[in-house]
């Protein structure tokens, strides 16, 4: 049982109109109560697979309507005598699904996802912070080539937030979130590459070690990690689901290759700075790629006639653009293989 509870503040003289449009969708359970002497208060218990539906209705009034107010309140248990043959019911159901509806990927609503791809989107406190301290112990990690303490460091360190919206406003043409999330995420990267390059021109320590070297050197077999890093952080985003293991991957394809790509700066070392610098590309663009494919293919869609219209436009193109990308920097990378 995955149920929600949608409430909804009508002002009386829309009451009549709206109240009748949401009793045609699929619900639980409906009530109906006086907020106050302008207002009413309808509830709405429904499945989950329903709530966007019924939202990208109530969004539509929302634009028009002066007072009216719409919350989406998770629901943890319901007990009812509807629900205590329930288990059998839903497992009937599922035979009967048809092989499209199955091989659908099952997501929160949109309105959902688009308020956490906000709240991703932006630069915080608690953000600058905690890249602040992860790149510091990744730093210190690698210097005293200590896998233990750069993986400590993956942990804390809130690099998928960013991507993941930018990925996210790409496929629905959200130009002011995705300019945000870009903003966001080369700030994060920013930090990392002042602390790391003060420690690389204050000590050459940790400058010929395992945990250094091996981020200084790209490979095309570092594309599938990108790639598979970014379509585990867009299903966990998907599904809400805790990015504090999954972010570790997306942490994995950006942190220690940025505190390299600092230290050598600060060493002087521009080679391996521009070796670590192709490999960040290389796994933004391929975490991109995969975080892109894995939105598309959820059918995650704009309900607005002009929303609609841009993303059909930003959609395919935000998909070509990185394909583009990855294939410029994988022939980039062949080449230096080549004259190595």
């Amino acid at each position: 049982m995955n149920l929600q509870l949608i409430e909804v503040y009508i002002p009386d003289q829309h009451f009549d109109t709206i109240n009748e449009k949401l009793q045609d969708h699929e619900h639980r359970s409906y009530w109906v109560s006086s907020e106050s002497e302008e207002r009413m208060l309808v509830r709405i218990l429904v499945d989950t697979k329903n709530v966007e539906e019924i939202l990208n209705d109530l969004e539509e009034v929302s634009n028009v309507v002066e007072g009216f107010e719409t919350m989406l309140i998770p629901v943890q248990t319901y007990l009812s005598k509807d629900t205590i043959n329930e288990a059998a019911k839903e497992e009937e159901e599922k035979e009967k699904e048809d092989s499209d509806k199955k091989a659908q990927l099952l997501r929160a609503s949109r309105h959902e996802l688009m308020n956490a791809a906000e709240k991703n989107g932006h630069i915080t406190v608690n953000y600058s912070l905690l890249i602040l301290l992860s790149a510091i112990v990744a730093t210190v990690g690698i210097i005293k080539n200590s896998e233990a303490v750069v993986i400590g460091a993956m942990v804390i360190a809130p690099m998928i937030g960013p991507v993941i919206a930018i990925a996210f406003s790409a496929i629905l043409g959200d130009y002011k979130l995705l300019g945000k999330s870009v903003l966001s995420s080369l700030y994060g990267v920013l930090i990392v590459l002042v602390i790391s390059i003060a420690f690389g021109f204050l000590t050459d320590a940790g400058m010929e070690n395992s945990q250094y070297l091996d981020r200084t050197k790209v490979t095309l077999i570092d594309i599938p990690l990108g790639v598979a890093s970014g379509a585990a952080g867009a299903l966990a985003f998907l599904n809400r689901l805790s990015g504090n293991l999954v972010g570790v991957m997306v942490a994995v394809a950006l942190l220690p290759p940025s505190v390299a790509m600092g230290m050598s700066i600060g060493d002087g070392s521009f080679d391996a700075a521009y070796g670590a610098f192709l490999l960040v590309t290389v796994n933004i663009m391929s975490i991109l790629l995969a975080a892109v494919t894995i939105f598309s293919i959820s059918g995650i869609r704009p309900v607005r006639w002009k929303e609609v219209q841009r993303a059909n436009v930003s959609r395919p193109l935000s998909i070509v653009f990185v394909v583009v990308i990855i294939l410029i920097l994988a022939f980039v990378i062949l080449e230096g293989q080549k004259i190595i």
